[in-house]
């Protein structure tokens, strides 16, 4: 078992339940999937590069990238129906935990300059979305055989009977979520 999955069965949800006031664990916020997604727009004119991030999302995540397609044409950008503009991972379970833990204790503190996350990307609903600048924060991406750097969106979508964005707050911060200071 993951080991923050062994820590919030154990130790999050007692402590969920006294600090919110609840005796049934269903009503508790939790987390139920990661979405992990890299939007590759430099794809269109070299199509090596989302084989690549798709590749580095996989090392990252430890499951199989699924290949984004553009749902319809934008001139402007030079984008057609059906061209390959992305690369997303879905989480859950053990692997959620893993990638959860590993993102807290190891990811976010070697980027430069860290000084916490936005405490206030929250959608309203009580799920949370991050940007990383860079793959390069992983120990999984191999510096030297990157030739190109990538962003990503994480997003953590949380079941959440209130729909409260304080609760679910709360539940990131129980994980050890570094939230910086509003």
């Amino acid at each position: 078992m993951a080991r923050l999955m062994e820590r919030y069965y154990k130790e999050i949800v007692p402590e969920l339940a006294k600090k919110l006031g609840r005796s049934n664990k269903l009503s508790l916020p939790r987390l139920e999937k990661i979405v992990v997604n890299m939007g590759v727009g430099k794809a269109l004119l070299d199509k090596a590069k989302m084989e690549q991030a798709a590749a580095m999302l996989a090392q990252i995540t430890g499951q199989k990238a699924l290949v984004t397609k553009a749902k319809k044409a934008v001139s402007g950008f030079r984008l057609r129906k059906g061209n390959e503009i992305g690369c997303k991972v879905t989480l859950r379970g053990r692997r959620m935990y893993e990638f959860l833990d590993r993102l807290i204790s190891i990811a976010l503190p070697r980027i430069r300059d860290f000084r916490g996350v936005n405490p206030r990307s929250f959608d309203g609903h009580g799920n949370y979305n991050l940007g990383l600048t860079e793959q390069m924060v992983f120990p999984e991406i191999d510096p030297d055989k990157v030739t190109f750097t990538q962003g990503m969106d994480i997003a953590f979508v949380i079941r959440n009977k209130r729909g409260s964005d304080e609760e679910s707050r709360e539940l990131l911060r129980m994980f050890g979520m570094p939230f910086r200071e509003a």
